[in-house]
């Protein structure tokens, strides 16, 4: 590999590293374009390392890249979210099933400490942010082949929506998810399999559920 390939490949790295954290930021919104010319501006790169950041992300079900035609952050329609979900409410169980025994009191400790910042969050990004550290931690301690790289793909596919629901229940003052969240920290402790995927699986279908009561989330802009 030359250096000039090299450099590329870091420059693309750190230009993904800043385009994922604003599309998970909710800058750039679902179905927004997403130009490779733009990216390489903002981002101080040259166009092949922007090329290079469109395609990582691309991998992470953050962009949808359409040959000679352009980029676009990955919308879902109700239909397509009701889907992401229902596959979300089987795998995930079955990946936190993988880590519950391999979880450290450390990183269980963290979670509980997660599930009460989220508690007392006031903010929508705020509480996006420390749920997706809370869940993803959850998953991080067991090696897999393929499943946490496929949870993670829908995680990032359906993050705006999350953000779309999370604005309705903290708008409700509904606190039945951090009620869930302790529940979920509970069952970790005591290395209950069994109960934390049946909570885990309630978890994501209450937020199925919610967004499909509310399908204007899915509208165009």
């Amino acid at each position: 590999m030359t250096l000039e390939h090299t450099s590329h490949g870091a420059a693309g790295a750190r230009v993904a590293a800043e385009l994922r954290e604003a599309i998970l930021a909710g800058v750039h919104p679902p179905g927004a374009r997403i130009r490779q010319e733009d990216v390489a501006e903002r981002y101080g790169a040259s166009r092949v390392p922007a090329r290079e950041a469109l395609r990582m992300l691309e991998a992470e079900g953050l962009v949808t890249v359409v040959a000679n035609t352009g980029a676009w952050v990955t919308s879902l329609n109700l239909a397509e979210s009701e889907e992401v979900y229902q596959v979300r409410e089987r795998l995930e169980p079955l990946l936190l099933r993988y880590n519950v025994p391999l979880l450290s009191p450390e990183a269980i400790d963290e979670l509980e400490h997660l599930a009460l910042e989220m508690e007392a969050a006031s903010d929508i990004e705020t509480f996006l942010r420390l749920d997706r550290e809370f869940h993803l931690t959850s998953y991080g301690a067991a090696p897999t082949t393929m499943l946490f790289d496929t949870v993670l793909r829908l995680w990032n596919r359906t993050q705006p929506y999350r953000r779309a629901y999370t604005s309705v229940f903290l708008s409700e003052g509904d606190r039945s998810v951090h009620h869930e969240h302790h529940l979920l920290v509970a069952a970790v402790r005591r290395r209950d399999a069994d109960e934390a995927e049946r909570v885990l699986s309630s978890h994501i279908r209450r937020t199925r559920l919610e967004l499909a009561r509310h399908p204007e989330i899915f509208a165009a802009p």
